[in-house]
């Protein structure tokens, strides 16, 4: 068997600085769009049971209502996305600093949710206080884990900009390199222009050799 022995495959090819801040601004992106979408939807159904004949009240709990820092902790993360691009060096380590923060308040927030959350804000709406009537609260698991999930990829991403984003790239650069014009060479001097500023030198007082030799 002529096949090539396994051991010359070569192997995944390393990740360049560049590919890694892509990866970074990519992990911020999902995670603050992930954070938006959990915080807009119903994370619980409150029902209040009232004395007969008045029908049961019921009401939604949704992610911003429940806990208010997931929106404002998204917004953080996909703003991150952008000031990545833009800075270098110590700045970059503060804004995978503040990611990681904001990261670990959506986990905080959804395992809070998860773990009685819900059932105490469920207090603070419309109408729910004033009934003395038992109250079930029907919790949507599913936005509470998609906000702890956007919260353990933020966190990952601003510690691996914290570890690694020093020796990223810049986007300035790059394009300070790609904006720079080269200076173009004067074009070359013809026996008219030679003779017009021998004239031109005549004219003045000046020794015409001189500049026809310019």
């Amino acid at each position: 068997m002529s096949g090539a022995p396994r051991g010359s495959e070569p192997g995944p090819a390393p990740a360049t600085p560049r590919r890694e801040l892509g990866l970074a601004v990519a992990g911020a992106v999902v995670a603050g769009a992930l954070a938006l979408s959990a915080g807009g939807q119903t994370w619980a159904t409150v029902t209040v049971a009232r004395q007969v004949p008045l029908p049961p009240l019921t009401d939604v709990l949704t992610g911003s209502g429940a806990a208010p820092l997931v929106p404002a902790a998204g917004l953080v993360l996909l703003a991150a996305a952008v000031a990545l691009l833009a800075v270098r060096g110590a700045g970059r380590v503060a804004v995978g600093l503040l990611m990681a923060v904001a990261g670990g308040v959506l986990a905080w927030s959804g395992l809070r949710a998860l773990t009685g959350g819900l059932r105490d804000s469920s207090t603070g709406l419309p109408g729910v206080g004033r009934w003395p009537g038992p109250v079930t609260v029907g919790i949507s698991d599913a936005w509470p884990v998609l906000t702890i999930v956007a919260g353990v990829l933020g966190a990952a991403t601003g510690l691996l900009v914290v570890m690694r984003g020093r020796r990223w790239p810049g986007m300035g650069r790059k394009y300070e390199r790609e904006g720079a014009l080269p200076v173009s060479a004067s074009p070359p001097r013809t026996d008219d222009d030679r003779a017009q500023a021998a004239w031109r030198a005549l004219d003045r007082g000046e020794d015409p050799t001189d500049a026809a030799d310019v």
